[in-house]
């Protein structure tokens, strides 16, 4: 049985959903470099990131780590 996503997916999902905007899922996934099923995945919080696709993934979104999940600050 899959586990519930924690925190950090639901902050990766939040910040996808939010860079997709109104792009389809093959819109968004040619322009993340991923594939729409791993997106779709990914936004729904039924998978988890590996550091270096997060870190390809904000390198072609044009995003730093606090973008998707804060500076750390309170």
């Amino acid at each position: 049985m899959p586990l519930p996503p924690s925190d950090l997916d639901k902050k990766l999902s939040a910040f996808l959903k939010k860079q997709q905007g109104s792009m389809t899922f093959a819109e968004f996934s040619r322009k993340t470099g991923l594939p729409a099923s791993t997106l779709h995945r990914l936004i729904n919080g039924d998978q988890s990131i590996t550091l270096k696709r997060l870190d390809g993934l904000l390198k072609k979104l044009k995003c730093s780590i606090s973008d998707v999940f804060g500076d750390g600050k309170k």
